[in-house]
Order: structure tokens, then sequence, then C-alpha cells
């Protein structure tokens, strides 16, 4: 656990993580969401207790990853809490992945590719807004 908060989960691990801790910053001061951050660290086992307790505190999830959405690590986290924790959600479970096109090598279409803290937080809003 990264952060503690009480109205959404942000599911991440790797560079993600450090996203997730800033969009839940600008949420928190800009919107009064508190987010929960949660930081795999390990996704073979995955922390399947943690992740339940989070999304049973919160009701609401956002797992973010820099892959893409296909077949992922996010895929598997959102089955694991649809089918072991559906009875926790107030809104549907959402993933934010990279955009599905190659790895763009400039700095600039790779920061266009993957999440940033902006597309985090309107995620999350999103979210809540269910």
């Amino acid at each position: 656990m990264r952060r503690t908060g009480s109205d959404c989960t942000l599911i991440s691990w790797s560079g993600m993580v450090h996203r997730c801790l800033k969009a839940a910053e600008v949420l928190a001061r800009d919107y009064e969401v508190e987010c929960q951050v949660v930081d795999l660290r390990c996704v073979r086992p995955l922390d399947t207790e943690t992740i339940l307790a989070s999304v049973a505190k919160t009701g609401r999830v956002v797992v973010v990853t820099e892959s893409w959405p296909f077949g992922g690590i996010a895929a598997e986290v959102l089955a694991l809490i649809t089918s072991e924790g559906f009875q926790h959600l107030d809104a549907p479970p959402k993933r934010l992945c990279a955009q599905e096109v190659p790895v763009p090598f400039h700095p600039d279409l790779y920061a266009a590719h993957t999440p940033d803290e902006m597309r985090i937080a309107e995620a999350v809003l999103d979210t809540m807004a269910f």
C-alpha cells in the first residue's frame, strides 16, 4: 500500500506507480477525491488479499499499466476483482493501458503512448461519476 484513501483504488506496478501517486495527489488537492494506491511490486504470486481488501474499502478501482490492454496483468487483476470481489464494487472496474500501437522511441510519442497523471485522474473521475 503506497497511499491510503477511501474513494477509489488505483492498482499498478513498476513505473506507473509513480504516476498513480502523482495523480492521487492532484485528485486529492483539486477534486477532494482520496485514492488508495496499491503497488503490486510482484505479479506472481499476485497479492490477492491486498487487492480485494482495498476494493472492499473503496468500492471503485482503476488498474493502470503501461502495457497493451489485451492479455496482460491488468486483465488478470480485473478478473480477480470481478470474480472474487464483485459484491464490493460500486462502479464498473476500469483498466487504463497504453495505446495499442507499437511502442514509440521518440520521447514525445512515448509520452502520448502511455498513461499520464491527467489520463489517470480522468479515469478516476469517470469511475467516481458512475
